[in-house]
């Protein structure tokens, strides 16, 4: 289990929480294999009822860890953030998400998979793939138009747009919004509220209200081969650099 990922159960709640501040709860494949553990034991506890990601210091994510990225290239279906990601798709149950300051990337993605997601109004939310010269993750190149339209879709995805906490609430990605200090107890009171409703009912629903996910999945599976192949690509290679450098890049 990563440090950087604390794990508790109390009241039938498991809070999941990203604990990296230093790094804006930056994920590394050690991070996801926590995640991943604590995912799984969630869908088979039956002293579990909901789950709740909370990110600490402040910040939901900032995404993947670029260097670890770089370094490690997660290919193939059983790397960690892959089995996350087919771990956040087949959830058995209802998952609760508080966003408060920066949600990158998969930050936002994932929340696309969860049933409730609340923020706080320093919550800044981005999708920033084209931008690091990668492409959309977690099925999110067909759950974000549907979610909140194809031309705002766009715009976060080409150009990197930064939704406002008021914004993402207008866009229906947010459902509520909550002064900074209050986001976490929120955040545990809703998910509390979920974990005491009769199991089977909520189980359903979530089942009737996701539907048939095969074309999720499907686009999930295009999306990772793509990002695999974009993610050993000269242009990453070029978007990493220039990150590093703090220089637009030349993909000239």
């Amino acid at each position: 289990m990563s440090e950087h990922i604390l794990v508790d159960v109390k009241d039938r709640v498991m809070t999941i929480t990203f604990n990296r501040p230093d790094k804006k709860n930056a994920l590394t494949h050690a991070m996801y294999q926590a995640i991943n553990s604590a995912i799984e034991r969630a869908n088979t506890d039956k002293a579990v009822r909901a789950v709740l990601f909370l990110g600490a210091g402040g910040v939901f994510t900032a995404g993947n860890d670029l260097m670890d990225f770089r370094d490690k290239p997660p290919l193939g279906p059983e790397a960690p953030v892959s089995r996350f990601l087919q771990n956040m798709l087949k959830a058995e149950k209802p998952m609760v998400a508080a966003v408060g300051g920066v949600a990158v990337g998969v930050g936002l993605t994932m929340l696309l998979h969860c049933d409730l997601v609340i923020g706080s109004k320093s919550a800044r939310l981005s999708a920033p793939f084209v931008d690091l010269a990668l492409v959309p993750e977690a099925g999110s190149s067909l759950l974000l138009p549907r979610a909140i339209g194809h031309a705002l879709a766009s715009d976060m995805f080409f150009t990197g747009r930064v939704l406002s906490a008021e914004e993402a609430l207008g866009a229906g990605i947010l459902s509520r919004l909550y002064d900074d200090a209050d986001l976490e107890a929120e955040a545990r009171k809703l998910a509390l509220s979920l974990a005491r409703k009769a199991p089977d009912a909520i189980r359903l629903t979530r089942r009737l209200m996701h539907g048939d996910r095969a074309d999720v999945a499907k686009r999930m599976a295009e999306e990772g081969e793509l990002f695999a192949r974009q993610l050993v690509s000269k242009e990453m290679k070029e978007a990493i650099q220039a990150f590093l450098e703090k220089r637009a890049p030349d993909f000239g």
